[in-house]
């Protein structure tokens, strides 16, 4: 007799067209993203944040639904009649979740069993979760990582995602309930809003554009994997339709840059000389972290396709069209 796992699984879809998709997050940068391919691939969209009413930039296509993610009802409601739900919420940035590590967890790890409750009440099919492949293995681990190297988070939000990886699979083995996890790496492009805590790409290229010196953490040594948000949204595509038994699977484009680096890319694409100014390092910044997504491209088919120069003019292009808009 198969068990509820193995009956989830052959309920799976083999497309996404007609199929009743929550995205938790949809205001974000990528949840935005998320929801236009979604919409692209024929889904009914629904997504949920925190706004009232739905962000600019949201697609026109997706129902939108204010409210609090650690609000049961709420939450609750925005699950009902749901197939698959992708779980893009997070905490703060991961150098500013140590300042306050049980609020760090407040904010996501009690929100996200709520989750799994609603989840589970609801019979939903499947829940697609935006890990962090940047935060969760351990400073030493070997690299590019792969998904069995060691797990030492050293940020409180490092610690939150994996211990979110670590519940799913626990409803998975109490209730069934179906999940994949994706250890995300670094996402940049189009959408992306410079200044925010995880928007190094936007935050260096818009300064090159408007002649400013780019300030970074450290000496600009910390290497980081950087894939295009296209890239990662049909990395969400393929993990919503994957039929295997894989449950966590790295994104990432499997290529390292140094932060300075891509200061000096985004002043030779802005056309000008790389002017760096240098802040005190921050210890809750990984050395180095890039992913080896090896596994998920046997698993899915999914490999990275945006060339980081094609992606970093993609992105510019972006940003000079919203400046002009605004």
């Amino acid at each position: 007799m198969p068990s509820s796992a193995d009956t989830a699984a052959t309920e799976l879809p083999t497309t996404l067209a007609g199929r009743r998709c929550l995205v938790l997050g949809g205001a974000g940068f990528l949840g935005r993203a998320l929801c236009r391919a979604l919409v692209a691939a024929e889904a009914e969209v629904t997504a949920f944040g925190r706004q009232s009413a739905a962000p600019a930039g949201l697609a026109d296509a997706a129902r939108w639904l204010g409210g609090a993610f650690d609000d049961p009802d709420a939450v609750a409601r925005a699950v009902a009649g749901q197939e698959i739900v992708f779980h893009l919420i997070g905490p703060r940035a991961p150098a500013e979740s140590n300042r306050d590590p049980a609020e760090d967890a407040r904010q996501s790890i009690l929100p996200t069993l709520g989750l799994l409750e609603a989840a589970r009440a609801a019979g939903v099919g499947r829940i697609v979760f935006a890990s962090s492949g940047g935060t969760v293995y351990a400073p030493d681990a070997a690299m590019p990582a792969t998904e069995t190297a060691p797990t030492e988070p050293i940020t409180a939000y490092g610690i939150a995602k994996l211990a979110i990886e670590k519940y799913l699979a626990l409803y998975h083995r109490l209730h069934g309930l179906d999940f994949v996890a994706l250890r995300i790496a670094n996402a940049y492009g189009p959408g992306q809003l410079p200044g925010t805590a995880q928007g190094v790409v936007a935050t260096l290229l818009d300064r090159a554009l408007r002649g400013l010196p780019a300030e970074i953490w450290g000496d600009g040594s910390v290497v980081r994997d950087f894939v295009h948000v296209d890239d990662v949204t049909r990395a969400f595509v393929a993990a919503a339709l994957y039929r295997g038994p894989v449950t966590v699977m790295n994104a990432g484009s499997g290529a390292g840059r140094s932060i300075r680096s891509v200061a000096e890319d985004a002043a030779r694409l802005a056309g000008g000389a790389p002017q760096i100014r240098y802040r005190a390092g921050r210890p809750a910044d990984m050395p180095v972290s890039v992913l080896d997504s090896a596994l998920m491209r046997r698993e899915t088919g999914w490999t990275p396709q945006v060339d980081w120069d094609e992606g970093l003019a993609d992105t510019a292009r972006w940003l000079k069209s919203a400046r002009g808009a605004g």
